[in-house]
């Protein structure tokens, strides 16, 4: 599934990425990177959103949202 259509309050994990390689390298810089989590903070009617990695939170636009694929985390129990 994409990140764009990940819900408020879910954790998931990063699957890959199909952005231009530049734009791949700037988010793995940030931590965005395979089998990282990711939580969704909040999301904007226009499709950007809030996203929580490492600790650290983010906004990233609808274009970046719609080519990060994501999967739902596994429960740590």
């Amino acid at each position: 599934m994409k990140l764009i259509e990940g819900n408020v309050g879910q954790d998931y994990e990063v699957r890959d990425t199909s952005l231009p390689p530049e734009m791949e390298r700037r988010l793995e810089a940030l931590g965005l990177t395979f089998g990282s989590a990711v939580s969704v903070m909040n999301k904007k009617k226009h499709g950007a959103m809030v996203i929580k990695i490492r600790g650290t939170r983010f906004a990233v636009g609808k274009n970046i949202a719609e080519n990060v694929n994501i999967q739902e985390a596994k429960s740590h129990e």
